[in-house]
């Protein structure tokens, strides 16, 4: 109760964090009906009683759809973030830690990547891979992997002329003990709080490739692909892309709010 009461914005947005998860988790008995299931005689119908966000153009039920579209995008989202973390950790520390040659061939191809406008590269790779989740997840990874490893090389730098890592090394700790006793629990948090806070800019990027064909494909209840599915229908049809935006603007918000909150928490140089 006394770290509720200390940090209330981060106990808030957690709760939010979670809604939305047990949403995602449980997708499949929360919607009212098949996302999967059309019904050519309730074809763009308005919300109403029997479908409260409306119908698409094969009469599947919007609210299901976006419902079941939580669970894919978050665990598309959460997948990509976890790997850009478990890439940057390992090149950032071979680089880091090592140096050398290691360090010299790692973070020139880091640069390279960098200079690259991300979206730009994303949507080439993605190209050329095809559309699909996987190879979206792929292209994003690709393109994001840079920035993780340029913030743990930093960090490792820091930390490998420090007190306690030159006496392990003296008393003959092996290597590997010392990256995973000593480096990597003082790299953790900070990318942990790099992640939280992406999670939100990679839903957008993963909607936006989607969107654009190249992410998820058809039938699959996805936001991005529910976007460019019911902008043709904006017009007749507007509920086919507000209420996906929404869920995608919504979503993409509490997110970030709670980036911004955990990092007030885990961050060291934060005063209690």
């Amino acid at each position: 109760m006394e770290f509720i009461k200390t940090h209330k914005l981060f106990s808030f947005y957690s709760l939010l964090v979670i809604l939305i998860l047990f949403v995602a988790i449980f997708a499949p008995y929360l919607a009212p009906q098949d996302p999967y299931d059309g019904n050519m005689r309730n074809v763009l119908q308005t919300p109403s009683a029997e479908h409260l966000l409306g119908t698409d153009k094969l009469g599947r039920d919007t609210l299901s759809r976006i419902i079941a579209g939580t669970q894919v995008s978050l665990f598309m989202t959460i997948c990509l973030v976890i790997l850009l973390a478990i890439v940057g950790i390992v090149i950032g520390i071979a680089s880091g830690y090592f140096g050398g040659k290691v360090e010299i061939v790692l973070m020139r191809l880091a640069d390279m990547m960098l200079s690259f406008p991300g979206v730009v590269l994303a949507i080439a790779i993605a190209g050329i891979l095809g559309g699909s989740i996987a190879n979206t997840i792929i292209a994003l990874l690709i393109v994001g992997w840079a920035k993780y490893a340029r913030l743990v090389r930093s960090l490792v730098i820091k930390l490998r002329n420090n007190d306690f890592i030159i006496a392990a090394q003296v008393n003959g700790t092996k290597t590997i003990n010392i990256l995973r006793r000593h480096i990597l629990p003082n790299v953790l948090p900070m990318i942990v709080i790099t992640g939280a806070m992406d999670i939100g800019t990679m839903m957008m990027e993963i909607a936006g490739l989607s969107f654009l064909g190249f992410g998820a494909q058809p039938p699959t209840p996805e936001w991005g692909l529910m976007l460019n599915e019911g902008r043709q229908y904006i017009q007749t049809a507007p509920w086919l892309m507000i209420y996906p935006g929404v869920a995608i603007f919504i979503v993409v918000a509490i997110f970030n709010l709670w980036g911004d909150a955990l990092r007030d928490v885990l961050d060291p140089r934060q005063e209690n």
